[in-house]
């Protein structure tokens, strides 16, 4: 019996390795649908398929056998195979996601597998060594590619990761031999399992934590439950050893959210307006294709002039806006409207101040000029929902708009919808509305019920429905 991986709709996908089955090919997106056992297909698109080339030789023109070798994305001398050329439906692949369901899609996967550890990246099947451009000390990237180079198999990828700046040569081997042999573990289970199925899931959400952010993003892990915190250091202890006082145990009676002011952050970050403390306020709409955020003074006067004014509202909002950005994770395109400055050397600080805040960011980004209407135009890639998307529904009353029709609105298309209708003569007809709408009826707009009973010769009834939307009426002939 297949095991079929049902997840959690609130647990992240990312980095979790499947055995899938391609079930649909789609030669004019260059794409596959491939089951890997979820509600929805995963996506795979034709750029993120590694196979050997050697199965498909006799299929390419002026091909020398000396010169195949293995199809990577930074060295591809073949660029024009076609996805049916690669591979067909039935076909079981290994896969990892890149990018969890977003909105109405399923998964993003990718058959170029990459198992990150404390220090290292390891990537199977690709001759590549990679620092992290996190790391800015020249010396220091020259020594680590050195060492990378001589630690590293042949047929082995790996990328220095941003923490590895601060370890020893020893630490970083370590690393890698843990990450080969659960290199090797994947592969064997993968060619033992049967399609769909889950090879590998990555560690959870608290062990991440300590794994991607302690040391170098992070100095301290505070945790409020003592069992959570023993299992972490037990963790630690294994694995990472010198971070061991790092992690601590909250015993305050406080709640810890409260204590370190991430109740504030988390309902800063659900909001559409985000006040700062000058007084300004930022706006921000996400919408299907983009992300909008505007800058606004608010209740900012400011002590000097106006462009001074704006400058100071624009440089706050800078720092605010980056910092929005990340905790909500907003992906995709965003576009922010700056108040706009006269001096050219104004504009300028305000998109050198943004860009500085925005190195924080861990997510690579293109930040593109300021315009001489103050907006920027970035990207930023969109590997999880955002915050908002996780942590809110669609409200069930505008289903999403945002808006719903004004009660004056609907009692207008009441009245097209009766005079459409036409009733006989003499007839009683009854309408059932929301109370907003039935009492804007019966009181302000009577004149409109009366003239239509004295039009066609009818007795209409308004009857209120506490359980009805404010656009929903109904409209009976008794």
């Amino acid at each position: 019996m297949n095991c079929i991986s049902r997840e959690k709709k609130d647990t992240s996908l990312v980095g979790n390795i499947y055995k899938g089955r391609v079930v649909k090919i789609l030669p004019g997106m260059q794409s596959a649908f491939v089951d890997i056992g979820l509600e929805k297909a995963a996506f795979l698109y034709v750029g993120d398929i590694m196979t050997e080339i050697a199965e498909y030789c006799t299929s390419l023109v002026d091909t020398d056998p000396e010169k195949i070798g293995i199809y990577t994305k930074t060295a591809n001398p073949y660029k024009s195979l076609l996805i049916e050329e690669l591979i067909q439906e039935g076909q079981c692949l290994l896969v990892q996601v890149s990018k969890d369901p977003i909105g109405t899609k399923g998964s993003r996967v990718t058959s170029y597998i990459a198992l990150p550890g404390r220090y290292v990246v390891v990537m199977p099947n690709v001759e590549h060594v990679g620092i992290s451009r996190r790391i800015e000390n020249e010396e220091r990237r020259a020594e680590l590619k050195k060492i990378a180079s001589e630690i590293k198999p042949n047929g082995v990828g790996i990328i220095m990761r941003t923490v590895s700046e601060d370890a020893t040569a020893d630490e970083i081997k370590r690393d890698l031999e843990f990450l080969l042999l659960l290199c090797e573990n994947i592969q064997k289970k993968g060619e033992q399992a049967s399609a769909p199925h889950l090879i590998y899931s990555d560690i959870d959400l608290v062990f991440r934590s300590v794994r991607d952010f302690m040391g170098h993003d992070a100095g301290r892990l505070i945790i409020d439950s003592a069992e959570e915190h023993e299992r972490v250091k037990g963790f630690a202890k294994t694995y990472f050893p010198k971070l061991l006082g790092q992690i601590e145990l909250y015993e305050g009676r406080e709640p810890i959210f409260y204590a370190f002011g991430i109740e504030l952050d988390i309902s800063r970050a659900l909001d559409r307006r985000v006040w700062l403390k000058s007084g300004g306020y930022i706006v921000i709409d996400q919408t299907e294709a983009m992300t909008v955020i505007d800058v606004n003074t608010g209740k900012f006067v400011g002590k000097g002039d106006l462009e001074e004014t704006i400058l100071k509202t624009d440089l706050e909002a800078a720092k605010e806006i980056a910092y929005q950005i990340r905790i909500r994770n907003l992906g995709g395109i965003i576009i922010i409207d700056f108040i706009d400055l006269e001096r050219l050397e104004n504009r300028e600080k305000v998109f050198s101040a943004f860009v500085n805040a925005m190195k924080k960011d861990r997510t690579k980004s293109n930040i593109y000029s300021l315009s001489e209407l103050g907006i920027v135009q970035m990207t930023r890639k969109r590997v999880r929902e955002s915050l908002g998307h996780i942590l809110r529904e669609q409200c069930p009353y505008c289903e999403g708009n945002g808006f719903i029709k004004s009660t004056k609105t609907v009692v207008y298309e009441i009245f097209r919808r009766l005079k459409k209708i036409n009733p006989p003569h003499n007839s009683v007809v009854e309408i059932k509305s929301n109370p907003a709408v039935a009492d804007l009826l019966s009181d302000d707009e009577r004149t409109g019920i009366e003239e239509i009973e004295n039009t066609y010769g009818i007795k209409v009834i308004v009857k209120k429905d506490i359980a009805r939307h404010q656009e929903s009426y109904e409209i009976s002939i008794l």
